[in-house]
């Protein structure tokens, strides 16, 4: 029966949605630029790979798809996350796959991390940048209170600018092969927007949440190792039970990264130590010394310290302030710099439960002004 029922809906769906082009393609799925035949729109098509593990993750995904989709009804702050318009059930060589299919009002290649790559030199505008935020802390405050679901990998691969149709039949024949390009939380075709947009052009351009396929649900998380490294919160490397306030920190390393141009923490291995080890020392160096009872309450602590704020394999550290480091690598006044650092810090709290959520960080001044 559940053969057949995939068989009609792939049916189903080859008449319905037109193939144009891969987006993206990545370990656990490929992502397709497809035409809806019958509403004369752009979607995206999220194939997961054939494979028992891989369609239970894409029904995970589903559900978490479905719950976001029913509370947009109820909540205008949903619209900053990516829906889901439909799933099918279709035969493949291994099983089945579920193929989901979200409204695409975005371009090729617009992920945020490619238009941030126009304004590596400086960062993004801070207008737009301040924009931006307010999105993604409205979708983050969506997810985490309306939906009670965790992200687990805010990155600026997975926040997406959207654009209108005619943008993005101006982007298309501009779509550069690249294996070394992320696109949609995926590595392969992709391709930069190849300019700065002008600032009245880029203040009309919103962002949205996307990918949702390693999210889990606050009351069950699915796995111990989440997010992408420079934004692993401290909680995560290690090893806390986390929570809501572990997207927090995520969104406070994609601001200091959209705002300057660089990630706040690149960690690097070296000889005697591993990219952890480096992590934490980094996080120490611009954050300070990790209080005793919180960093030997935690599960790992063993892994990274010798006694109380000693790290094991690393003794040397270069403290410095986010303040110091917006003066002297980029350039910033202190007026500014100050009010921004007055923003992040919130976000970088040790302990979760005294890191500003969403809510709150979407009633600090520095948004506003």
């Amino acid at each position: 029966t559940g053969g057949h029922h995939a068989a009609q809906e792939g049916e189903v769906f080859n008449m319905r949605y037109q193939a144009l082009r891969k987006l993206g393609c990545g370990a656990f799925a490929t992502v397709w630029l497809c035409q809806d035949l019958r509403r004369k729109k752009h979607v995206a098509v999220k194939v997961p790979r054939s494979g028992q593990s891989f369609a239970e993750a894409a029904q995970d995904e589903v559900a978490l798809l479905r719950c976001v989709s029913s509370m947009r009804k109820k909540d205008r702050a949903g619209e900053n996350i990516i829906c889901l318009l439909d799933d099918f059930r279709m035969m493949g060589e291994n099983g089945f796959h579920i193929l989901l299919l979200r409204a695409l009002q975005l371009g090729v290649g617009t992920a945020l991390a490619s238009l941030m790559g126009n304004y590596a030199a400086q960062g993004l505008p801070l207008p737009f940048v301040k924009k931006s935020l307010q999105q993604v802390l409205a979708g983050l405050h969506f997810l985490h209170k309306r939906c009670r679901i965790i992200h687990t990998d805010i990155k600026p691969e997975n926040i997406l600018l959207c654009v209108g149709d005619k943008t993005l039949q101006k982007l298309l024949p501009n779509v550069v092969d690249s294996s070394h390009r992320t696109e949609m939380g995926l590595k392969g075709p992709g391709g930069d927007l190849g300019y700065q947009l002008e600032p009245c052009d880029l203040m009309n351009v919103e962002v949205k949440i996307a990918d949702l396929g390693s999210a889990c649900w606050t009351y069950k998380p699915l796995s111990k190792e989440i997010q992408t490294q420079p934004y692993r919160a401290l909680e995560v490397l290690l090893g806390l039970d986390y929570g809501t306030p572990a997207d927090i920190w995520s969104t406070g390393c994609l601001a200091f990264e959209m705002a300057t141009g660089e990630c706040l923490f690149d960690p690097r291995p070296g000889k005697y130590f591993s990219r952890d080890d480096d992590h934490v020392a980094r996080i120490i160096e611009l954050l300070g010394k990790i209080p005793p009872q919180i960093a030997l309450s935690w599960k790992k602590s063993t892994k990274f310290f010798s006694r109380p704020g000693a790290l094991l394999r690393i003794s040397r550290l270069l403290p410095r302030s986010l303040a110091a480091v917006l003066a002297e690598r980029h350039r910033w006044a202190p007026a500014a710099a100050a009010p921004f650092v007055s923003f992040l810090l919130p976000t970088l709290e040790y302990a979760p439960e005294r890191r500003a959520s969403a809510a709150q960080c979407l009633q600090h001044a520095w948004l506003a002004c």
